[in-house]
């Protein structure tokens, strides 16, 4: 057991210093080139993966489809939006925001799985509605307006729609070649959407951008790896609410990262303390 708190944990880590590295990149660069490059970093390591665990097989036509699904709307969808939530709002808040994803996925789970409503479920939203209230009255301090939170909204709104889709697409194909399939999806549609809109310079990037972004993709995927391989050994009660700490390790490494490039606020903090424990409340309680 205590090697599934130290996976999710170590997940929640490189899900932070992914969003870090995100933030230093787009002091050089935009949230296209680090989004197309995040995509190619995860395409190649999670093909290297299938190749080492060998190889394809057991694949459904309904497992295709769902991890298709989940490469348009997760992926490339949900992670644009983060990428443009980080610039926008700031690696913090954006964090924070865009963890609301288990509420979306509990939500979803509702109204189309059967699924019940839980006292942990109106405990989990009621805190995260007060965690929000205080990450958007933190807008003007900080430097942004209030309704450009609704990027991580968004970005929140797939990742919660994406967790739904994989669990489905879990019942027919593996984990890793699953994931695979996600990633490739997105690599097409991201590089088609390109080239059909004639933005190629979102291909280029260089320099000091490019060596954070490749970071954020090395850390993003390493997490999601690290985050499945702790499902596979633990309770999502367990391993939830241990990963969606992902913002309070931001916040901590904002304080030694971004100095001078982000403020943080006492009520930056509190809305993030109160957004993570709701969203803990809902994973661990909403089983109960």
């Amino acid at each position: 057991m205590t090697s599934v708190y130290v996976l999710a944990l170590a997940a929640a880590f490189g899900s932070a210093a992914s969003t870090i590295f995100i933030r230093q990149g787009l002091r050089g660069s935009n949230p296209y080139a680090g989004f197309w490059i995040n995509v190619v970093v995860g395409t190649i390591g999670l093909w290297t993966a299938v190749v080492f665990t060998g190889g394809l097989h057991a694949i459904s036509a309904s497992g295709i489809m769902f991890f298709l699904l989940a490469g348009l709307i997760g992926t490339v969808a949900g992670r644009l939006l983060r990428f443009v939530a980080i610039e926008r709002v700031g690696a913090s808040i954006g964090a924070a925001v865009v963890n609301l994803n288990p509420l979306v996925s509990t939500l979803v789970a509702i109204l189309f799985l059967g699924e019940t409503v839980t006292p942990g479920i109106v405990a989990g939203t009621g805190v995260i509605v007060l965690g929000t209230t205080l990450l958007s009255i933190s807008a003007g301090p900080v430097g942004f307006r209030p309704w450009e939170l609704i990027f991580p909204v968004l970005s929140a709104v797939c990742f919660g729609v994406v967790a739904v889709l994989r669990k489905l697409g879990l019942s027919h194909t593996g984990a890793v070649q699953g994931s695979a399939i996600n990633a490739t999806t997105a690599l097409i549609a991201y590089a088609t959407l390109l080239l059909a809109t004639g933005n190629r310079s979102a291909m280029r990037c260089r320099g000091r951008s490019l060596l954070c972004f490749v970071a954020a993709g090395i850390a993003e995927n390493g997490a999601v790896f690290m985050n499945v391989v702790a499902l596979g050994l633990g309770a999502v009660s367990i391993v939830a609410p241990l990963y969606g700490a992902a913002p309070i390790f931001v916040l901590l490494l904002s304080l030694l990262f971004l100095r001078g490039v982000e403020a943080l606020t006492p009520r930056m903090v509190a809305g993030t303390v109160l957004t993570v424990l709701g969203v803990a409340l809902i994973t661990a309680l909403s089983r109960r």
